[in-house]
């Protein structure tokens, strides 16, 4: 599901963080090594169909790498 995010996200919690992270191996091999985090947040979203709605986010973070896969976990609206 392709979707853009409209404004910032907001109540940012951090779920895992360095070895806590099932997908760590992974991520190094892909982005780099780095201190990786698993984090959530609320957004609003915009979906290709042009729905507008809430939705809890799910992404990776790292220092100097960013932002990586953020997918829709669930839609509250």
């Amino acid at each position: 599901m392709d979707f853009e995010i409209i404004g910032e996200i907001t109540n940012i919690e951090i779920i895992a963080v360095g070895n806590s992270i099932r997908e760590l191996e992974r991520l190094r091999k892909v982005y780099g090594s780095s201190r990786w985090r698993k984090l959530k947040g609320i957004a609003t979203i915009s979906l290709n169909d042009g729905t507008v709605c809430e939705a809890e986010l799910h992404w990776y973070e790292a220092h100097g790498i960013g932002k990586k896969e953020i997918k829709i976990k669930y839609i509250l609206d």
